[in-house]
């Protein structure tokens, strides 16, 4: 073996195209702001790309919650049944993870529902509340336009689902139907909500500053509290001064406005994912597409010669076998150590890679992952910015957020950077906002409608 090239700095260089310069944040956060407009306002709301939903949930948990309620959360390639049992300070929490196969998620939605149906009636057995009845919070997180808490009509499907029959119709009616064709448990869906909004219920559980709900997992999307006079939409009663708004940011961008930051690594995810043209923010962010960014930047520069010496694999070169799983174990190696990154590497038959070909790739693990963070914190930054308050908890959950060794970090200081003077934030990561949430949503919903103060 001849003497070994450093391309580092040619690496670095290709992958200029991952930073985002600060006139750029701030050019996004521009046309974030003047898109949340649009998607608040009732004359541009129907041709808006991010759309802001009223959630119809008008009152955050005030810890008085009290009994048991299941919780439903559907998201991704899962999905949970949980009974919740609420006391005085505490939470008891018993879950189960059932696996949506491929042919249901691709199938029809009569199948899906049916499919979510028994997987409820099992667990209810499970946990011998089969004869109770019981209140349910739903967690669907796919953009739906809510037309109060428990009617919410799915606008398009995301992450890899297709299910037919489903787009434009009400997904609690769908769920309602398979639960009446079984005949055989009673259950009230009290509450329709997204992961967003969860997170920012369970975390507004614990702390009643948070007032911004973030997801950064499979998908990204954020929920913030707004005052009802800048909701032009809304058309609920009157008398509450602030609504939940589930923006649906991962929308953003889709009419072209963040093709000026866009990569060819960008169009390529984009070009052949399930729902090319949609969702184009959270392509460049969350972790179903991270991985597949990261690969798509390794191949190119390995065909440059830039890496492996010129020498791919086979797996290199097959469309999602880079994992987002192996950003964070790659950048969770300390510097100048590289074992994580080996392995990685080892498992993608790329056992030839030198250590300047590790520092090439863990180079690019990090400008793929700091951009998704710079893009989130503009996100973040804008609403906090929109909502003006001194002092606001962003609540955040997703797989990338939570996995991140540096995720955290990223955002705070970028956050600090581009907010305006005397507005302080916390992050705080939810603890299971989906499933916890969801069944605060019931409780508060049923606090309500018991008549319970």
């Amino acid at each position: 073996m001849g003497m070994a090239v450093n391309n580092l700095p040619q690496i670095r260089e290709e992958c200029e195209v991952f930073h985002l310069t600060d006139k750029q944040i701030r050019e996004i956060m521009s046309r974030l702001h003047n898109d949340l407009l649009k998607g608040l306002g009732k004359d541009s709301h129907a041709t808006s790309i991010v759309k802001c939903w009223i959630t119809y949930i008008q009152d955050l948990p005030n810890g008085k919650e009290r009994g048991k309620f299941l919780a439903l959360d559907l998201g991704g390639t899962n999905f949970r049944v949980l009974i919740i049992n609420l006391g005085e300070n505490h939470f008891d929490m018993q879950s189960k993870i059932y696996a949506i196969p491929n042919h249901i998620m691709t199938g029809t939605g009569v199948a899906l529902f049916d499919h979510i149906a028994e997987c409820l009636a099992n667990f209810m057995k499970e946990h011998n509340v089969y004869e109770e009845r019981l209140a349910l919070g739903f967690t669907f997180s796919f953009p739906l336009k809510q037309l109060g808490l428990t009617k919410g009509i799915l606008q398009r499907w995301t992450k890899g689902f297709s299910c037919s029959g489903v787009v434009g119709e009400d997904v609690v009616q769908g769920l309602k139907d398979a639960i009446a064709r079984r005949g055989d448990v009673q259950i009230d869906i009290c509450a329709i909500l997204n992961d967003t909004t969860g997170t920012l219920m369970s975390c507004a559980w614990k702390n009643h500053n948070c007032k911004i709900g973030l997801i950064v997992g499979t998908g990204s999307n954020a929920c913030y509290v707004e005052k009802t006079e800048n909701c032009e939409m809304f058309d609920g009663e009157p008398g509450k001064s602030e609504l939940l708004i589930n923006t649906e940011w991962g929308a953003f961008g889709d009419d072209g406005t963040l093709d000026f930051v866009r990569t060819e690594f960008d169009r390529d995810v984009d070009v052949n994912s399930i729902n090319p043209g949609k969702q184009i923010q959270e392509k460049m962010i969350s972790g179903m597409y991270m991985g597949e960014l990261v690969r798509l930047a390794l191949v190119k520069f390995t065909r440059m010669g830039l890496l492996f010496g010129g020498h791919g694999s086979d797996l290199l070169f097959e469309r999602g076998s880079f994992y987002t799983k192996y950003v964070s174990e790659i950048e969770s190696d300390k510097l100048g150590d590289y074992t994580s990154c080996m392995e990685v590497l080892e498992e993608l038959g790329l056992s030839h890679a030198t250590e300047a070909d590790m520092a090439g790739v863990r180079h690019v693990c990090e400008s793929v992952s700091r951009r998704a963070a710079h893009l989130v914190s503009a996100g973040i930054a804008t609403l906090l910015n929109k909502m003006a308050e001194p002092r606001v908890t962003v609540g955040i959950d997703g797989s990338v957020y939570r996995f991140h060794p540096h995720f955290h970090t990223l955002m705070c200081d970028k956050i600090a950077q581009l907010v305006g003077p005397g507005i302080h934030f916390d992050l705080m990561l939810s603890e299971d906002g989906s499933g916890r949430g969801a069944a605060l949503v019931a409780a508060v919903a049923c606090r309500q409608s018991l008549g319970v103060a």
